[in-house]
């Protein structure tokens, strides 16, 4: 199997193929020969913490040791079966039974197909590795996101961009599908980052120009001035102004780019409620490997860079 092959789980719930397998008896039979990896969801939890899915030609279940690696060793915690309910789970088959009328009931693991995905996706890793992945949980201090089959990884807060937020909530959503680099590798445990891949300083500044007057978002208010992000990974300094606030939206006036000292300076010339949804992350790159990062201009006063393997 491919690595490409190790998805976040709900990539291949709909696929032509998936439904191959998991729509019949014959293609959940053709499923255990050939050892693929299916979807399906999960719609019941019971009180021993098995998993329960439903094909259209029965029901499978997934043992609670099956649910995930690291259950059986208790290295993973029982939560983590209870919160898949409702939500695609990936699976093997392991066996299957068929009664008289043609109904199937199947068992399934989850974490042999997690142990597939880490064998020959996750343990081929090197830190500089493009990974596309999916955002599963948002917390204070960053994004845990599926980066095949269920597996975690960690998007720490500060590695989401160079221009500062408040909450992973202002750059994420839970589901959205996003590319990061690997940032590390320890005891198993992946790290990723993301502003690697969202241009650098002169990358994202030659999109504007002094004298525009463009839209922002207020990210944060000092004693010396307001930060107004204008992309992800580009911020400028607007002067104080009563009534603003962090997440308001900002036209601002560029008063002037200076890349020797890294900095562009703003003027607020109105705000209002910042819009519904999130503005598309605007890569610069979504696959390969990334060796060194430098996001200063060549002669600026302070370095922002990032070096991987």
């Amino acid at each position: 199997m491919k690595t490409d092959d190790y998805t976040p789980e709900g990539i291949r719930l709909e696929t032509t193929q998936n439904h191959r397998y998991t729509d019949t008896a014959d293609g959940l039979y053709a499923a255990m020969a050939e050892e693929a990896i299916c979807e399906a969801v999960a719609v019941r939890c019971d009180t021993a913490h098995n998993l329960y899915v439903e094909f259209p030609c029965g029901e499978g279940i997934i043992p609670r040791e099956e649910g995930a690696a690291g259950i059986a060793e208790g290295s993973t915690r029982d939560i983590a079966l209870l919160a898949r309910v409702g939500k695609p789970v990936c699976f093997v088959v392991s066996a299957i039974e068929r009664s008289a009328d043609g109904t199937v009931r199947a068992l399934l693991s989850r974490r042999e197909a997690q142990r597939r995905c880490r064998r020959d996706k996750v343990a081929h890793l090197t830190t500089g590795d493009i990974v596309s992945a999916r955002v599963t949980r948002l917390e204070p201090f960053g994004a845990f996101c599926d980066i095949g089959c269920g597996l975690s990884a960690l998007l720490p807060i500060a590695a989401l961009s160079v221009s500062r937020i408040a909450h992973p909530s202002d750059r994420l959503t839970v589901g959205q599908d996003i590319f990061a680099v690997v940032s590390s590798l320890a005891d198993g445990r992946v790290c990723l980052s993301m502003r690697e891949l969202l241009g650098t300083w002169e990358e994202n500044a030659a999109q504007f120009s002094a004298g525009d007057t463009v839209a922002g978002i207020v990210r944060s208010v000092e004693s010396y001035g307001i930060f107004v992000e204008l992309m992800p990974n580009l911020a400028g300094l607007a002067e104080l102004r009563t009534g603003v606030t962090p997440g308001t939206a900002a036209g601002v006036y560029i008063k002037s780019i200076l890349p020797e000292r890294m900095k562009i300076k703003l003027a607020i010339v109105d705000t209002y409620p910042a819009p519904t949804g999130l503005r598309p992350l605007p890569y610069t790159q979504t696959s390969g490997h990334i060796s060194h990062w430098e996001y200063t201009p060549i002669g600026a006063e302070k370095r922002i860079f990032s070096e991987f393997s």
